[in-house]
């Protein structure tokens, strides 16, 4: 019985090594990049200048759970899919 437990933990132990690989390479720090997105997307506040998924720099004039209001421009405001933020600019990035 020794002997086939350890063939058996044998045959075994390069799948339970793939997916420990799996896990640390691909799952884990997807869910990490996930958690700190939808961190950034719950702190957007009215007055952020913000970068859409699309690349459109723009400040947040209105906010709701699923609505972001960006001002893209002199008398021009857009209205966007809250989860199309992409980030939040930053000053020395920005033309302000």
């Amino acid at each position: 019985m020794g002997n086939e437990t350890a063939a058996a933990l044998a045959n075994f132990a390069p799948i339970a090594l793939m997916l420990l690989i799996f896990y640390f390479l691909l799952y884990r720090p997807q869910k990490k990049a996930q958690k700190e997105r939808q961190e950034m997307l719950d702190s957007l506040k009215v007055g952020a200048r913000v970068i859409t998924i699309g690349g459109i720099y723009g400040t947040i004039t209105a906010l709701t759970d699923e609505i972001v209001t960006l001002k893209i421009a002199e008398h021009v405001e857009i209205e966007m899919a809250r989860g199309s933020i992409n980030a939040v600019a930053s000053n020395k990035n920005v033309d302000a």
